[in-house]
């Protein structure tokens, strides 16, 4: 056999969300790229706000001497400093430089957590619905995933995940915004989850890591904003990208954060830093660095991405569809309308529409819509999701 016998286990029951955007790509050959309604992919289509174009004309009229050579494995100084003025602001912790390590892309940075934080055999908590790749991210490490179920709103079961921990638990992780849900996880159930952690650990007697994937933190709704995990939870790390506040899904560029609360902090962080070096990513793309260190409050519009979210949400509930009104991030996981929820995106195949099964973020009978398309795409789409919605008498 070529390939690993876990790597060809994991090809069979990849992303789903990697073979609908590849059967989009055929439909879009036979019908036309006007005429296929492609919502697999949470790849964004606005682009970076003007700031960054501003910084990226500047840096390119005025390099700085040595840009482009080796730098510290956590990454420049300035720009770690610049991403804890604002955690700080936000969180109230006293984050500074040194707890923050620069990484490629949020992808990147779990990866270098779980290797830091991992032993083999150790078991790292997650809510269903999840974002697939935690499974094969824990995995390159030689950790094992426990899933637990979220409440019906898709908030936290925080029963269920005090009743998983065991003396094996290493971490547990949280994604707010969640992808594929939206719904966004409140102060009090994050307070309500440190005092799990911190009562788990004490029994344990050993640390139990609450890392919170959150690459969504800016993209919140309705006056929404996201609590910062730092505040609320003393054991908690932060990974996150500028693939979606900034548009920047193709520059893979984010960091990892430490609470400064944390036991035994500055050895974490030295962990991290080695495990960025020996994992091959060493460091974030330098000019990225450079770039971003200016654009810590910058973001997309989140207005535009606000009206895609309503225009979808009002048709299809109109349509009989059932869906708990997302918070954030850019993505409906309304209720698949058959029980099978691949079956359901077959049939919307049919009607050119490209959906994600709930299944494969481990929640059977739903499915994802991606709405960070084109404005004009999701207008073009509404008669067929009526049509949709008309081939399974929903209306």
């Amino acid at each position: 056999m070529p390939v690993a016998q876990q790597i060809k286990s994991q090809l069979t029951g990849s992303s789903w969300i990697r073979k609908m955007f590849e059967e989009g790509t055929r439909l879009k050959s036979i019908y036309g790229a006007d005429n296929v309604y492609d919502f697999t992919l949470g790849n964004p289509g606005d682009e970076p706000p003007a700031a960054f174009g501003q910084a990226l004309r500047e840096l390119a009229n005025e390099p700085i001497p040595g840009m482009h050579r080796y730098m510290s494995n956590a990454g420049y100084e300035e720009t770690r400093a610049a991403i804890a003025e604002v955690l700080a602001e936000d969180s109230g912790q006293p984050v500074r430089a040194n707890h923050v390590v620069m990484t490629v892309g949020a992808g990147g940075g779990l990866n270098v957590v779980f290797k830091a934080i991992l032993d083999p055999g150790d078991e790292v908590i997650i809510s269903a619905p999840y974002f697939v790749e935690y499974k094969f991210y824990v995995g390159n490490h030689g950790g094992t995933t426990t899933v637990v179920p979220s409440l019906p709103d898709f908030q936290l079961d925080l029963d269920a995940i005090a009743g998983a921990i065991t003396a094996k638990t290493r971490a547990i992780i949280v994604n707010t915004p969640n992808n594929p849900t939206g719904v966004i996880y409140p102060a009090e159930t994050l307070a309500a989850l440190n005092q799990i952690v911190e009562q788990k650990s004490a029994e344990l007697g050993r640390a139990i890591y609450v890392i919170s994937d959150e690459p969504y933190a800016k993209i919140s709704y309705d006056g929404v904003t996201v609590p910062p995990v730092l505040r609320y939870i003393k054991n908690s790390l932060l990974v996150t990208s500028h693939s979606k506040d900034l548009a920047l899904p193709g520059e893979r560029i984010g960091y990892i954060a430490a609470n400064p609360a944390i036991a035994d902090v500055g050895m974490l962080v030295e962990a991290l830093v080695f495990c960025n070096r020996i994992l091959g990513f060493v460091n974030a793309p330098a000019l990225m660095q450079r770039l971003i260190a200016k654009l810590q409050r910058e973001s997309v519009d989140i207005a535009a991405y606000q009206e895609k979210r309503d225009l979808l949400y009002h048709h299809l509930t109109s349509l009989g569809f059932e869906m708990v009104k997302p918070q954030g991030a850019f993505y409906l996981f309304p209720r698949s309308p058959l029980e099978d929820d691949i079956a359901f995106v077959q049939e919307a195949q049919k009607h050119n529409i490209l959906l994600v099964p709930g299944s494969g973020f481990g929640q059977k009978g739903y499915f994802r819509i991606a709405y960070c398309v084109e404005k004009a795409m999701i207008e073009r789409s509404l008669p067929a999701f009526t049509a949709l919605a008309q081939s399974l008498g929903l209306v």
